[in-house]
This record gives structure tokens, sequence and C-alpha cells, in this order.
């Protein structure tokens, strides 16, 4: 699904040089579910917005289901990333002005899919994720977990191929962060492909492999037994 060739990542700020990304080759499949892991500071959200396309690479090559993107306009890396790519934040970051089913539909807004087509969409995902009771809710009204369960439900009401997720769980107490985990792996399961950061190796096991970053470079791989 994507391939990183040489993938490197610098900041500039003043007269500092910050490399975040040195020399990253990965390849992801269609289909895979794989975990990033690494101390604080060691790249792990840079590599997961760069593969989202958020960020833009220093240097190297990034193909997305074989096109070469890594010089494209951000026009043209938006119409992939929305056609494609959902996100899960380790805040949330549900508008609080807005109420469940109002901050899932967000999503599809820009897709120009009828209003009628946009309602049956969230509906049949809110029952996916066990939310719909909670649909005219405001997230304040919600728990921690509730919230970040229409956090899933908006990264996949798009029939999004890719979901990344930056620490899930991070906000979550242990039975929350457990119950996004199984959503996360039923997707998966479905064929959705999954990339998560986490610092937790009980949800990294979660996943078929996992990259352990330092340093901004890949240091080890590990895939699980078939």
């Amino acid at each position: 699904m994507l391939k990183l060739h040489n993938l490197s990542r610098v900041f500039q700020t003043d007269n500092v040089e910050t490399t975040a990304l040195n020399n990253i080759n990965i390849e992801i499949e269609k289909g895979e579910f794989v975990a990033i892991m690494g101390p604080s500071g060691c790249g792990k959200s840079t590599l997961l917005n760069t593969i989202g396309m958020l960020d833009s690479p220093s240097g190297g090559q990034y193909f997305f289901d074989d096109e070469e993107i890594s010089t494209y306009s951000e026009a043209q890396l938006s119409v992939i990333r929305k056609k494609n790519i959902g996100f899960i934040f380790q805040n949330f970051n549900l508008i609080d002005e807005l109420t469940v089913e109002e901050n899932i539909e967000l999503a599809l807004l820009y897709h120009n899919i009828p209003a009628a087509e946009r309602k049956e969409r969230v509906l049949n995902v809110m029952d996916k994720v066990g939310i719909a009771h909670r649909a005219k809710h405001m997230p304040s009204q919600l728990s921690g977990g509730q919230q970040q369960r229409v956090a899933v439900a908006r990264a996949v009401v798009g029939d999004q191929a890719m979901i990344l997720a930056d620490e899930p769980t991070g906000n979550l107490d242990s039975a929350n962060g457990q119950e996004v985990m199984e959503m996360l792996q039923a997707l998966n399961d479905e064929g959705t492909t999954i990339v998560m950061v986490t610092h937790s190796p009980s949800h990294a096991d979660y996943a078929r492999r996992t990259i352990n970053l330092f340093d901004g470079k890949v240091v080890t791989e590990n895939v699980k037994a078939a």
C-alpha cells in the first residue's frame, strides 16, 4: 500500500537543525496491522504524520499505491488523504460545539455525498462502534472511552482503506483502552490497514508487525508468527 525509501525529515529552527527521521525504509501492505514504538522524541509521530501526508519529507521517496507522491502539492495530497486515510488521535480532537453524529458526519462533508447517504453512513458506523445511543449528545457529555469511539467512527465513516492512530489509548483507562484496541482489531480483520503509534507493549501485541524507532531510525522490526 505504501513504501518509504530513504525518507528523511529535518526541522530547522533559527540555527538549530533537528533530524526527526533519518533514511527510513518501510513498506506496508494492504490489510496489515503495524505498531510503531520507541522512546519519546524518537520520531514516531513525525513518521505517522508523514505517512498521513500531514507533513512533507525533506528527502527520499514516498510511494502510495505505487504512486510517487513526495513532490505533490498540498492540494494533490489532500485529495489522496481524504479518499484513503482516517485519523485517530490521543486527544480525540472532537469539536465541542457539534453533537456526536455531527462530528462523525463532518468527515463526509467534503466528499459531495448526498445528505441521505451521509445520514445512513453515520447511523451505520455509530451502531458499529456502539455509540448510537449517544448520537445527540455533545462531546462534553461523554466519557473518554465514548469520545474515542466517536473518533474511531469518524475515522472509518468514509470507508478509508487505512487508519493512522497516534496513541489512541493514551488518555484512557485500561478497560476503555482494551475496548478501543478490540475495535481496531475488528476493523483490521475486515481489511482496513492500521498503523498505530503506541507506548504500550500489550497494545502493540495486537499488531502483526512492530517497528521500533530510535533517534529517527528504524532499529528493529518484529513480525508475529502466523
